[in-house]
């Protein structure tokens, strides 16, 4: 059904109904009290007038007082009729949400047919409803009529099952080879499905959709793709960050099962109401929705929300996307049938939330309340680096321990963990990722993991890998924390010069001055280059004439906490105490501030 052959629809149904319009004009008046029928049509009894009140029409025309109580009687009747025609529109949403469109559509040819009989004459505000519920009835039947081609069996919002061949193709892949995956998807969904199911009734959407992180991760929480999407919904990043899903180096929100799936359900309801038809709403999730409305533009078709019309236009992992989901669907719902039996179904975790404003290690709070680390991982995937953000945090913690948790909280010591920082290396010929990784002291998989290098994957001559170590700080490289520790005042650090630095920046740094720097390396001037080395003494008497005290260390302090709670450069205050970014320190000590 096209649009085009819908208007002639609408174009027809208007021009029966002026006919008989034309035809209730030519007879007798229909008076207020008529009876309608239950389908909202004029019983033939309503269209019969009663002698005595067609004798006192005709008695005289011109009697003022007859033609004044005839408006009004005309009035009534018209707001009457046009009362009757909304309940009735009414009535036919009900039963287009019901499935019921032939019903539906009956119901809005007798609304129709109520207002046609209101005078054309009539006062203003009565031909302003009348032309308004004359383009709902239009609204109405277009809609009903889009969505028998969307849906063509059951309700207008569920997803039809289709059966075709390219749907039995996926199906005997999942019963194939692909079963094992199959299998234990499944069991891994019983534990995140609940909820999903909890929140698409909420939201209204289909529970079928419940199944698509089958198809999408296989309902693993840190499935990456080769597209750097990522989570049980599968979220790029920037799809992510429209729906909410925040993103930085201590959390990545996609990996959470709960806020993902808000993301998603969102994602999705705005995706059908662009397209209205759930199996073209899928095959947008998957490449896009530009893509697909591209595809329809192309289309030498007259099209109407049918995925089917686009399958060959898509691309190819789009084309299977909807059959594999379609498969899923039919398999899950006939587990029977093809012989899939799940033994070892996940349970829900149950969980208690706190707003934690404190960064601390999930291994050290899993100490704590004697449970295992991996358990706080599963119920606050998003982290990262298993480590709390500096700002508040809301940490799950199974319920059967959080009273423990509030009673140790106190005791549980803070971590401060700086961001790891990168540098780059362009490959050369001959190189080799074990090469490079003993280079920059790291290890393969490291290296392997920040560039999504897997073991299909080669690395070639010029290509620019990204090298985490936290040796590195920006573009600056710091000696080990092992060469700082315990060396004496008089012994220099040694610093690599990198891009960016300058003289001032690192007496900065380090608490000195340009000067020194200069003599102690018996610089001939200014100038440095990138991968010089530098020997450096921090200057306590440069120091003491901004005047320092002592602060004594607390239970819960970090140097970053201690820093900011006195308005210094963290830098500085690393320095001026010759401290690393790594080094611990603890309750009692007593550090230098400014």
């Amino acid at each position: 059904m096209t649009y085009k052959r819908l208007a002639v629809i609408i174009f027809t149904l208007f021009l029966s109904a002026s006919c008989q319009q034309a035809n209730l004009n030519s007879a007798t008046p229909v008076q207020s009290g008529t009876k309608v029928a239950d389908n909202g049509s004029l019983t033939p009894e309503a269209l019969n007038m009663d002698a005595g009140k067609e004798t006192d029409l005709k008695a005289d025309p011109t009697d003022k007082s007859i033609q004044g109580k005839d408006k009004e009687e005309s009035k009534e009747t018209g707001q009457d009729r046009i009362d009757q025609a909304l309940e009735l529109c009414n009535y036919a949403q009900g039963m287009w949400e019901e499935g019921n469109l032939d019903e539906a559509l009956n119901n809005l040819d007798s609304a129709y047919f109520l207002i046609l009989g209101i005078d054309h004459t009539a006062a203003h505000d009565l031909s302003q409803q009348k032309e308004d519920v004359r383009y709902l009835i239009s609204k109405r039947i277009l809609e009903i009529y889009a969505s028998r081609q969307i849906v063509l069996t059951g309700q207008h919002d569920e997803i039809p099952i289709t059966m075709n061949a390219y749907v039995k193709a996926e199906i005997k892949r999942f019963t194939g080879p692909e079963r094992r995956f199959f299998i234990q998807s499944m069991e891994r969904a019983a534990r995140y499905r609940p909820y999903i199911v909890q929140e698409l009734k909420k939201a209204g959407l289909p529970e079928e959709l419940s199944w698509l992180p089958l198809v999408e991760s296989g309902f693993k929480l840190r499935a990456l793709s080769s597209a750097r999407a990522l989570g049980l919904w599968q979220f790029i990043p920037s799809t992510g960050h429209k729906f909410g899903l925040k993103r930085n180096h201590y959390i990545d929100e996609r990996m959470d099962p709960e806020k993902s799936t808000i993301a998603a359900i969102a994602y999705l309801d705005e995706l059908h109401n662009l397209f209205g038809d759930w199996t073209t709403v899928l095959a947008s999730y998957n490449c896009g929705e530009y893509r697909v409305l591209r595809t329809i533009r192309r289309q030498k078709i007259n099209y109407l929300d049918n995925f089917w019309d686009l399958h060959q236009n898509l691309p190819r992992e789009t084309s299977r996307y909807v059959p594999r989901f379609l498969a899923t669907l039919h398999i899950v719902n006939n587990l029977k049938k093809y012989n899939m039996e799940i033994k070892n179904p996940l349970l829900p975790l149950e969980y208690e939330s706190f707003a934690i404003k404190k960064q601390i290690r999930l291994k050290d709070i899993a100490k704590a309340i004697d449970i295992s680390p991996q358990l706080l991982t599963k119920l606050n995937p998003e982290l990262r680096h298993a480590l709390l953000p500096p700002e508040t945090y809301q940490l799950k913690v199974p319920k059967e321990k959080a009273s423990i948790f509030l009673g140790k909280l106190d005791d549980i010591k803070t971590t401060y963990s700086p961001p790891p920082m990168y540098v780059y290396h362009r490959v050369r010929k001959g190189e080799t990722l074990s090469g490079i990784s003993r280079k920059y002291k790291t290890s393969v998989s490291t290296i392997s993991r920040a560039n999504n290098i897997s073991k299909t994957h080669r690395i070639y001559a010029g290509k620019v890998l990204k090298i985490p170590s936290r040796q590195y700080q920006g573009n600056v490289v710091i000696a080990k924390a092992k060469n700082i520790k315990g060396r004496s005042h008089d012994k220099p650090i040694r610093y690599k010069v990198n891009r960016g630095d300058n003289l001032w920046i690192i007496a900065n740094r380090f608490s000195t001055t340009t000067k020194q720097i200069m003599a102690v390396n018996k610089l001939p001037n200014t100038n440095l280059h990138i991968g010089q080395i530098l020997y450096i003494t921090p200057n306590d008497q440069f120091v003491s004439k901004k005047g320092t005290s002592t602060y004594k260390v607390q239970s819960g302090d970090s140097p970053f906490l201690i820093a900011k709670r006195h308005n210094m450069n963290l830098n500085r205050f690393l320095a001026l105490n010759r401290l690393d970014k790594r080094s611990k320190i603890f309750p009692g000590q007593k550090l230098k501030i400014e």
